[in-house]
């Protein structure tokens, strides 16, 4: 047996759509033998160099990704400590 994977009309890869056939068995149109790689965002697919490659921008890659945590109450305080610190070491206060 051989797994496909499959891809639309837009050679994008179409996520559970993956068949199984025979060896020595025809590969329909929209699929490939070729395993998509792991850790992309939107894979896309080459026909004519038989290759996955990501598509997605950096900017769509971007929006995905977490905003950064607030501070917590520690870390303001650490801060607050830090500049006090500081305006003592150069005699401010």
């Amino acid at each position: 047996m051989i797994t496909l994977f499959k891809y639309d009309e837009d050679y994008n890869y179409v996520d559970g759509a993956g068949i199984s056939i025979e060896e020595g068995e025809e590969i329909p149109e929209g699929y490939t033998d070729v395993r998509p790689p792991d850790g992309m965002y939107k894979r896309k697919f080459d026909p004519i160099k038989k290759v996955w490659y990501e598509s997605a921008t950096q900017e769509y890659i971007d929006s995905l990704q977490p905003p950064p945590p607030e501070p917590t109450e520690f870390d303001i305080l650490e801060e607050k400590v830090a500049d006090l610190y500081y305006l003592i070491a150069m005699g401010g206060v």
